[in-house]
């Protein structure tokens, strides 16, 4: 019995057949040359030169198609980027060809005519690059002409750009996926009318409203990774109100690997109609310092911890060591990683980051350069309840971590901090500002390049206001804010994370980066537009209650404090917070006292030591951060929590 084919014998095979056709195409090109020159008559004498040439021509052009790649990729997938390298090889060909008869030729043999080289030139170009694309436009076009009919949803996509494009292209290609594309919408006046893969551009999008009601359309889809959220909520405003379902690929953040596929689609979420524009970086550039390193994630199991873990991954990572005190989130994004693919370079770690000795068994087993501090405690409310707990885990747990990194020679350290480090209010804040501090002062002195991440709120985080308001919508309201004017930054997951990585790249040792956030968003208008998203009518379907700010609770938040001054750097969303150092000896001596209350497990006693120990150091005219509020006792209603 024969035995089956295996995938690299078959891939054997195809590339020997592609090489076969272009053998008999290259040939083909080099006797039509001929042919042309002589008008179809040609004398015996170049009949005999063709001869004796033919097996070199062909040679040098395999030889140079085979360099530059032709036999790795599928005909079917030939694209305009193949076509440039297919006029590329084709004139090095013809370059090398030219050359060497021009300085060489076979004994009793007439030069080779220019028109002929030419004419190969040309016809090798047109044969080899048509058949490529005839290929393809064979395997793409329908397989019946019943599949020419439409069927499945008909969907109209907004954006005719390089997204659009290819998943108009992919719609096409493969009918089982159930779409039916109608029409494009484009900003771009030059693209009005045309057909783009067949499907013509019906208007702008000021026309959406007209096309929705003269094209039967049972979906649009927003295929603009890099649309502001104005955009993308005027789209979904007129879809809504012509009662047609709206689905977005992802934004730029999401598309980490660069690609576009119909899988992608998903409903239009809050985050997508913010009306702030999404960061756009090179990341892959920016992550480099991390490719073949090993890194360790303390909070793996949590929401800043997991996207950490997950965008490590695939940068290209020698180890990931994932260390979370929750053995069930830890499991989840450990099994997660593990179906992705990346099994082999997984260390997941139960311990707690404030437990000194179980922190130095980890690094000294995997011995990290590079350390995200991701572990914290962030419910305001909770902590101001529980001020023991949010000092030993933000603040102190802080201080174990950098220690035992400095002392293990880690390269970088990175702490994911808070606005609500700034001029802190709440316990949460203080305890997240210290960490800050520690950082700073670790900085200063320390071979490790320390650095700490400051940013807003970030959207989808557990027990961020976005679940909060979901439960409130799907239990038919109302939904509480604490004050009308009330506002927030905001930041998507994949952005936040991209940007600390960034961040990170760059640090000298001790910075404070402050990421750009955009303009804050008022949480009145972050509820309604919730409300329209879930198909309601906010104050008829679903009513707004205000409820009143609650002790040590911002009406506005801030991102930097007053004594810090703020510089660029070379990446444009990143900024650089700066202020005076403090006294080593007397912020030295705020810890071990705080340190000490700590061990003694009084919460009043600790929340005034942590307190005391921001102001140390600073000196007797600088302002010194403190309680300017009472304890928060009301429950938890839209605080926004950072991740």
């Amino acid at each position: 019995m024969r035995a089956p084919l295996t995938w690299s014998s078959r891939a054997f095979a195809h590339r020997a057949a592609q090489v076969a056709v272009d053998t008999g195409l290259v040939a083909a090109a080099w006797w039509l040359a001929f042919y042309f020159r002589f008008d179809g008559d040609v004398p015996g004498r170049y009949e005999r030169l063709f001869a004796g040439t033919i097996l070199i021509v062909i040679a040098i052009t395999i030889v140079t198609f085979a360099a530059m790649r032709f036999y790795t990729k599928w005909w079917r997938f030939t694209s305009l980027r193949d076509l440039q390298a297919i006029i590329l090889a084709c004139a090095v060909a013809s370059l090398i060809i030219t050359a060497l008869l021009s300085s060489w030729r076979p004994d009793d043999l007439v030069p080779v005519p220019r028109g002929v080289l030419v004419f190969d030139f040309v016809l090798t170009l047109v044969l080899v690059g048509g058949a490529r694309f005839a290929v393809r436009s064979v395997i793409e076009r329908p397989k019946s002409r019943s599949e020419l009919v439409a069927s499945g949803r008909e969907v109209l996509i907004c954006g005719a750009g390089d997204a659009g494009v290819t998943l108009l292209r992919e719609m096409k290609k493969n009918r089982e996926l159930g779409y039916t594309p109608v029409g494009l919408i484009d900003d771009d006046p030059r693209k009005r009318r045309l057909r783009v893969q067949g499907t013509r551009v019906r208007g702008t999008r000021h026309d959406l409203a007209r096309v929705l009601r003269e094209v039967n359309v049972d979906e649009v889809i927003i295929a603009m990774p890099s649309a502001p959220g104005l955009v993308r909520q005027e789209i979904v405003q007129v879809c809504r109100a012509a009662g047609v379902p709206c689905a977005t690929l992802p934004g730029l953040p999401e598309l980490i690997t660069g690609e576009v596929t119909v899988s992608q689609l998903r409903e239009v979420r809050v985050e997508d109609v913010l009306g702030r524009a999404p960061v756009e970086i090179d990341f892959a550039r920016m992550a480099r310092y991390l490719n073949g390193r090993s890194v360790l994630v303390t909070g793996a199991g949590g929401s800043i911890g997991r996207e950490l873990c997950r965008q490590v991954a695939t940068i290209g990572a020698r180890r990931l060591v994932l260390v979370d005190h929750a053995e069930n989130n830890l499991f989840e994004i450990d099994m997660e990683l593990r179906e992705r693919g990346h099994a082999g370079l997984l260390v997941p770690v139960i311990a707690d980051c404030k437990d000194p000795v179980s922190m130095e068994r980890v690094f000294q087993a995997e011995r990290p350069d590079v350390v995200f501090h991701a572990a914290a405690y962030k419910h305001v409310p909770m902590m101001e309840l529980n001020p023991l707990q949010a000092v030993a885990n933000n603040s102190l747990g802080t201080e174990v971590v950098a220690r035992l990194a400095e002392r293990q020679g880690v390269d970088r350290f990175c702490l994911i901090s808070t606005d609500k480090a700034v001029e802190p209010q709440t316990v949460m804040g203080a305890s997240k500002a210290l960490a800050e501090r520690i950082v700073e002062a670790r900085g200063a002195t320390s071979a490790t390049r320390f650095a700490a991440v400051r940013f807003g709120n970030v959207l989808g985080s557990s027990g961020s206001v976005l679940p909060i308001f979901q439960r409130q919508i799907e239990e038919g309201g109302p939904i509480t804010v604490t004050h009308a004017e009330m506002t927030r930054f905001f930041m998507t997951i994949p952005e936040a994370v991209q940007l600390v990585i960034a961040a990170t790249g760059i640090a000298e040792g001790g910075d404070i980066f402050v990421l750009d956030m955009g303009e804050p968003v008022r949480i009145i208008d972050l509820a309604r537009r919730m409300i329209e998203l879930s198909g309601n009518e906010p104050g008829r379907d679903i009513a707004i209650e205000v409820v009143g700010i609650r002790p040590g609770e911002k009406l506005h938040e801030e991102l930097f404090n007053v004594d810090e001054e703020v510089r660029p750097t070379r990446y444009g969303k990143i900024m650089r917070a700066t202020r005076p150092p403090l006294d080593p000896a007397a912020f030295a001596t705020g810890l071990d006292r705080l340190f000490q209350h700590v061990s003694a497990g009084g919460p009043q006693p600790v929340a005034e030591a942590l307190w005391s120990a921001l102001r140390a150091g600073r000196g007797p005219h600088a302002g010194g951060e403190g309680p300017r509020a009472g304890r928060a006792t009301s429950t938890p209603t839209t605080e926004l929590e950072h991740p």
